[in-house]
């Protein structure tokens, strides 16, 4: 699974789950206009950036 599906499932999961994700990851996705956050490419590449600062 990657981070566009990871956010995907935390974003529509219902009021009671428990799902989380880690700060950092919803943070970088958040940053992005909101048509890029369902660009999967986009999203996985902003991700990485956090993970990776390097890249």
């Amino acid at each position: 699974m990657d981070t566009f599906d990871r956010f995907w499932q935390w974003a529509n999961k219902r009021l009671e789950s428990r799902l989380t994700m880690p700060a950092e990851l919803h943070r970088a996705v958040m940053e992005l206009a909101p048509e890029k956050r369902r660009d999967r490419a986009a999203v996985n590449q902003a991700a990485a950036r956090v993970q990776d600062p390097e890249r």
